[in-house]
């Protein structure tokens, strides 16, 4: 290589990776694109509470959103591998958004099988934006470390729609109604998809030339199929805690507990991605993700101690400092062990992991909410997931030379750059 094809990506590496070109517009687009899945289930609750429905029915109604999300994404993830980002994605944002339109005009007390048809469907049908990122990463950064600080930036920031989602939600349903609140969910979310969908990034990526995994895709490596599994861990632990905050607040007479320990970690986590992306770590990646496992399982454990409020809500934070770089390890292992044509889907499926043990988390943590136990929840599915990768390390080794992503159409900006 010459100094002449060398010198653009070092200026580029001495720039704030916000100021790359699409960088700040994928990832803010993103964000606003999966406001719904923080503000929905709110709203969701609340409509149906002003309906006169039981918090029972409204948080039956809540865990078939979730659980309709969680299975949706692995298979918009194939069809997104299949047939490109924009038709699939398009086609999904409609849906959920006429979805969640038409609940408010629905009484869930009198038509509860119609509420819950339209609340499956908006669930199933949420837009694989997420997965859709990660894909994009490789074509926007083609320098490795830069695409792995996005991606640990992009990690990070994703609390940020559980902090920031349910306060809008409970603003506006105090000032204008449940209605309202889960009308402005439904325009935010495609207001947020129609800016990712209509940048250059997206519109030009298209899917692999050639895809193996047969009918299986990704869960074809077995070593994938365990990273999931362990994954699902840490959806238990935080899905565990956030019941825990709950529970802690009613203890102690202090609502504002129940929206102060989740932001904690959330802010721990955004913090934690920046320093996880700032500098390089050494060793082989799966070294790096058992470590990252390692230093989140230790992280809960003062937690389990039984502390006040004040220190409750501050430990709280210790594991979302190291929740970033265990995702994002996780992330970077799918992308280097994903069969090809299968990258989307394999993200969907890591996704679809984090939010089927979120949801068993929180039921089980409902059920033990008034036990001691409780409080070791979080920690028990964090150890899970670190037992699981240290017997599957070998098998989450990854080649050591990348292999081809999927195809990008080249503009001429692009190929000048090259």
């Amino acid at each position: 290589m010459n100094s002449r094809t060398s010198r653009p990506p070092a200026r580029s590496a001495s720039r704030p990776l916000l100021a790359e070109r699409h960088v700040a517009r994928l990832l803010v687009g993103t964000l606003a694109g999966r406001l719904p899945n923080g503000m929905a289930p709110v709203a969701l609750l609340l409509l149906i509470a002003e309906q006169g429905g039981s918090l029972a029915a409204g948080g039956l109604l809540c865990a078939l959103y979730g659980l309709a999300s969680a299975i949706g994404q692995p298979a918009l993830g194939r069809m997104v591998d299949r047939r490109g980002q924009t038709r699939v994605t398009a086609a999904a944002v409609l849906i959920t958004t006429v979805c969640l339109l038409l609940l408010p005009y629905i009484d869930a007390v009198l038509q509860p099988a119609l509420a819950a048809g339209l609340v499956v469907l908006a669930g199933l049908s949420t837009p694989p934006l997420e997965a859709n990122l990660r894909a994009l990463w490789g074509a926007v950064l083609p320098d490795p470390e830069r695409r792995r600080a996005a991606l640990a930036l992009d990690t990070g920031a994703q609390g940020l729609i559980y902090v920031a989602g349910p306060p809008l939600v409970a603003l506006l349903s105090a000032v204008h109604g449940p209605g309202v609140a889960m009308t402005v969910t439904a325009a935010l979310g495609l207001l947020g998809a129609t800016t990712v969908l209509s940048a250059a990034p997206s519109r030009a990526w298209l899917p692999a030339v050639a895809r193996a995994g047969g009918f299986l895709g990704p869960l074809q490596h077995g070593g994938l199929r365990l990273l999931f599994l362990a994954v699902g861990g840490v959806g238990f632990a935080l899905g565990s805690m956030n019941v825990w905050a709950v529970a802690m607040a009613d203890r102690h007479g202090m609502t504002l507990l129940s929206g102060l320990i989740p932001a904690a970690l959330s802010i721990g986590s955004l913090v934690g991605g920046i320093l996880y992306g700032r500098r390089r770590w050494p060793g082989r990646l799966s070294s790096q993700l058992v470590t990252a496992a390692l230093l989140f399982a230790a992280a809960w454990v003062p937690l389990t101690l039984g502390p006040g409020p004040l220190a409750a809500t501050a430990f709280t934070a210790l594991p979302g400092l190291f929740l970033t770089a265990l995702i994002t390890n996780a992330f970077l292992t799918v992308d280097a062990l994903a069969p090809a044509g299968t990258r989307t889907e394999a993200y969907a499926w890591l996704i679809a992991a984090v939010g089927t043990g979120q949801a068993a988390g929180t039921a089980l943590a409902g059920v033990l909410s008034t036990g001691p136990s409780a409080a070791a929840l979080p920690a028990a599915g964090a150890v899970a997931c670190l037992g699981l990768l240290l017997g599957t390390r070998r098998r989450l080794a990854t080649p050591g030379k990348p292999r081809p992503r999927g195809r990008h159409r080249r503009s001429p900006a692009h190929a000048a750059h090259r």
